[in-house]
């Protein structure tokens, strides 16, 4: 299965490496996912819905924009020193949820 057919499908990208799929197809993949049972660092389960360009949580009450999951891929794009390995390091809104969606599709 290629990146196209994952993100068509709901597949995850595990094991690609950093910088392995564009934006339309992250958030693509992000989208097919939703309503997946997935887990923060800390082991709290998780499900997301998206409507639009916004993502609401059962955790949270605001949503995590698209251009929020773009911001912070595009900086674990950029860590070429792999300083980015949690959460915190994401320095984003949102970014327990950011991290855990990032792991559940095996961008980090």
């Amino acid at each position: 299965m290629d990146k196209k057919e994952a993100a068509g499908s709901g597949a995850v990208a595990k094991g690609e490496g950093r910088g392995a799929i564009s934006m339309e197809e992250l958030w693509g993949m992000i989208t097919a996912y939703q309503g997946q049972t997935i887990y923060t660092a800390k082991g709290l389960p998780l499900t997301y819905r998206v409507k639009g360009g916004e993502l609401f949580t059962d955790r949270k009450k605001k949503s995590i924009t698209r251009a929020t999951f773009e911001q912070a891929y595009q900086k674990i794009l950029e860590d070429t020193e792999h300083k980015i390995i949690g959460p915190k390091s994401l320095n984003c809104f949102g970014a327990p949820y950011v991290w855990a969606v990032f792991k559940a599709l095996g961008v980090v």
